[in-house]
């Protein structure tokens, strides 16, 4: 079977349904294939912050988004060693555009709600990509149910493995040297967090615990792994051991335990953290080439300390939506010219922005779990407040509207 798309979007994520839906705003038309039979909502929750707000209001449903989750009042980052608060920062402040807006939410909620937005049929699930290829200025997808669709332009957000980013010729992310787990934990009676994130940094690891609404908590963990980590990794059961040993061992206190000892943790027991090297994003023609472009973890692939991967994926939507929005709502649809244009202006504005993620989240990373005794000492009593500082300051950003 053979089908012509004006755009094709790879990926069910953030990302792509952030983009089908600006789009949608528009009145353009997109697909979107999934090759999983439904949306995926690994990892539970996210960081949703400020920047991330500005694009959902964008997108239309910020507000559906806010009635569920706790809006955060402060951050208190603790040292894992001492077990004492080494930075207190409020989030009750103005930025740049307007006041700071963070809150944990939940990943399969989001993707529902942008889901119900959208026309039926704009997600094809079960649809896995096997090959691309250009024929003139189309470019044409393969599928691995041997089904073929001709498009105007491919939108690759289908993750750090992505098979456009590939194609484009992105260098593979590469690896951190961290790896990372997560789980939600429920409190039907109420779980007595306040309004607050919770980081708890050093001894070699950095965890979080975040209340997404007032009956669950999301929690996260990564840390540098060791050969005697192996066995941990082999069930869900050995890796909360893992945690809870290393947690343990450490000052932590016993209610952030406790969310970790009752929570539901992923499939994926644990990952190594990956991300791109930000040279690899400073030719323009290297996130987009024709009508191909990539976004989201397909485009900047970063590690979490900054809680910016699907913030940014969000922007990198709003902003897509609206470059190819113009281009084809000008004249009723637009042709390979002013495609490769729209492409083009896209790839400019996301090309710095994402460097400077991805750099900051793996400095921040690396300065937050080090057992360097010289870093160490820095962290414990200068450089906490300004990390904790640093993560709001990176949130302080407008994708602009539609």
């Amino acid at each position: 079977m053979e089908a012509v798309e004006d755009i094709v979007i790879a990926g069910a994520g953030l990302a792509g349904l952030a983009t089908a839906l600006g789009l949608h705003r528009k009145g353009v038309r997109s697909l979107v294939l999934e090759s999983s039979p439904t949306l995926r909502a690994s990892g539970f929750a996210f960081t949703t912050w400020t920047n991330a707000f500005r694009a959902l209001d964008a997108l239309g449903v910020g507000d559906r988004i806010r009635e569920h989750h706790l809006l955060y009042e402060r951050m208190i980052t603790f040292s894992a060693a001492t077990g004492e608060a080494a930075a207190k920062v409020s989030l009750k402040m103005q930025g740049k555009s307007g006041p700071h807006e963070i809150r944990c939410v939940k990943r399969d909620f989001l993707l529902q709600t942008l889901e119900n937005d959208l026309p039926k049929g704009t997600i094809r699930y079960s649809s896995k990509m096997a090959a691309i290829e250009e024929d003139g200025n189309v470019t044409v997808v393969h599928l691995a149910d041997g089904s073929i669709i001709r498009t105007k332009v491919l939108i690759g957000c289908d993750g750090v493995n992505s098979v456009v980013a590939k194609w484009l010729g992105l260098p593979k992310p590469i690896l951190s040297g961290r790896s990372a787990t997560r789980g939600l934990a429920e409190y039907p009676d109420g779980h007595g967090f306040g309004p607050e994130i919770l980081q708890f940094i050093g001894q070699g690891f950095r965890s979080g615990v975040l209340p997404c609404s007032d009956t669950s908590v999301y929690w996260n963990y990564t840390w540098y792994p060791s050969p005697a980590d192996g066995d941990a990794e082999e069930s869900v059961a050995k890796m909360r051991g893992h945690v809870l040993d290393k947690l343990r061992a450490a000052k932590i206190p016993a209610a952030a335990l406790d969310v970790i000892e009752r929570s539901e943790m992923s499939d994926v027991v644990s990952s190594p953290l990956r991300f791109r090297w930000p040279l690899a994003l400073l030719r323009r023609g290297s996130i987009t080439r024709g009508g191909v472009c990539v976004a989201g973890d397909a485009l900047h692939p970063m590690t979490p300390e900054l809680g910016q991967g699907g913030c940014s994926a969000l922007e990198d939507g709003v902003v897509l939506a609206r470059c190819l929005g113009e281009a084809f709502a000008a004249g009723g649809g637009a042709g390979h010219e002013e495609v490769r244009a729209a492409l083009g202006k896209y790839a400019e504005a996301r090309r710095w922005r994402s460097i400077q993620l991805i750099t900051a989240a793996y400095v921040v990373g690396f300065i937050q779990q080090s057992n360097n005794v010289v870093v160490k000492f820095l962290r414990d009593k200068f450089l906490s407040p300004l990390l904790a500082k640093t993560l709001v300051a990176m949130a302080d950003y407008d994708c602009g509207t539609l």
